[in-house]
């Protein structure tokens, strides 16, 4: 996989109770990612973008919720989500000061 490939792996952060008590307590980081990535592109672009070691990745397929909105019921996407726990004396920051 190319380098621009990569990069486009980690989509974004996910920003939740349970991911801040994660990122506190154990160094695990949670990120929403491309559906085609697997645990060994994850793992290359989180050591890549922010220069850690990484200890595991875990990844789960999340199912698009049913909507509806008076008559017309719809369906959210699916996607993918990644649980990365680093290596111990390596941290990400992710909010900007």
């Amino acid at each position: 996989m190319k380098q621009q490939d990569i990069i486009r792996v980690l989509q974004a952060p996910v920003i939740s109770e349970k991911g801040s008590r994660l990122a506190e307590q154990e160094k695990c980081f949670v990120f929403r990612v491309r559906k085609a990535s697997t645990k060994g592109h994850i793992k290359r672009a989180v050591e890549m973008m922010f220069n850690v070691k990484v200890d595991s990745v875990h990844v789960l397929n999340v199912k698009g919720k049913i909507k509806r909105a008076g008559r017309f019921i719809g369906e959210r996407s699916d996607w993918k989500k990644a649980y990365i726990k680093l290596k111990p004396g390596f941290d990400i920051e992710l909010a900007a000061p």
